[in-house]
């Protein structure tokens, strides 16, 4: 389990988790705040469908890719938790646009 090093006293937002209602501290990452409600499991892989969660929680590894606000390849670990914001397990592969 994810445990903070010292309890402080910070506004809370909710928001939601795969349409679970999820409480989180005002500052934390979307991956911080899953991680803190117990959450291990946010995208699955293309090929195999393996689950995978975060791993270096500083942008690197994108193994901590969601979908935000119906937005794909959102890295979880960068994006800071909002209140409302509604975050998906990211299934696979999601292709990126291009002109």
């Amino acid at each position: 389990m994810f445990k903070r090093i010292k309890a402080t006293e910070t506004p809370r937002v909710s928001f939601s988790f795969e349409g679970q209602p999820i409480e989180a501290s005002t500052g934390d990452t979307v991956a911080s705040a899953l991680m803190f409600s117990g959450q291990t499991h946010f995208r699955n892989t293309p090929i195999s469908q393996s689950e995978r969660g975060p791993f270096c929680m500083m942008g690197v590894c994108f193994e901590c890719l969601v979908e935000i606000d119906g937005i794909p390849n959102r890295q979880a670990c960068m994006i800071p938790v909002r209140e409302g914001m509604v975050v998906r397990r990211q299934k696979g592969a999601i292709g990126v646009e291009t002109e």
